[in-house]
């Protein structure tokens, strides 16, 4: 990363929204709103309240998502199950050659809300806010989940215990 590459994500950084934790145990009515506003009259099968969002759990064309709404009831983001065939083909590549030992298995994908700035949290790691998929791999007793961009680009994001 050069200076100039390093100055923009410090002031991109300075940007985001500081993630906060939700109070009480009901989801806030704004969430809810902003739900339907967001998504329209979509049934939804199942709220939370979670330590940083709401959730709302739904189907939208026949795929089932959850949307996560920050401090603010805005959405920061939606994540719905997907394929390994669904990854970029340089990333099933380099998974099936570089953790040929690992099976694969759950795959999720991330949609960051591009108009709101509060990073998201996933498997208890919190990332910044950008679309990507994460695949859980599974070796004897050892989880592991890998972070993929949608260019097809690979890092190591966290063991499950």
């Amino acid at each position: 990363m050069n200076k100039q590459e390093a100055v923009i994500m410090k002031g991109k950084k300075a940007d985001r929204e500081i993630l906060r934790k939700l109070k009480g145990n009901e989801v806030s009515y704004r969430s809810k709103d902003a739900f339907y506003g967001d998504f329209g009259n979509i049934a939804v099968t199942k709220w939370e309240r979670g330590t940083n969002f709401d959730e709302a759990t739904f189907t939208k064309d026949g795929q089932v998502m959850e949307a996560f709404y920050d401090y603010n009831s805005k959405l920061a983001g939606t994540v719905q199950n997907k394929s390994f065939a669904g990854l970029p083909a340089n990333a099933q590549k380099f998974i099936n050659e570089k953790y040929n030992n690992y099976a694969a298995g759950a795959v999720i994908l991330f949609d960051d809300n591009e108009l709101n700035e509060t990073d998201m949290i996933l498997f208890g790691q919190q990332f910044d806010d950008a679309d990507n998929y994460f695949v859980e791999l599974k070796k004897a007793e050892t989880k592991i989940i890998v972070q993929v961009n949608m260019s097809g680009d690979i890092s190591y994001f966290t063991r499950i215990k």
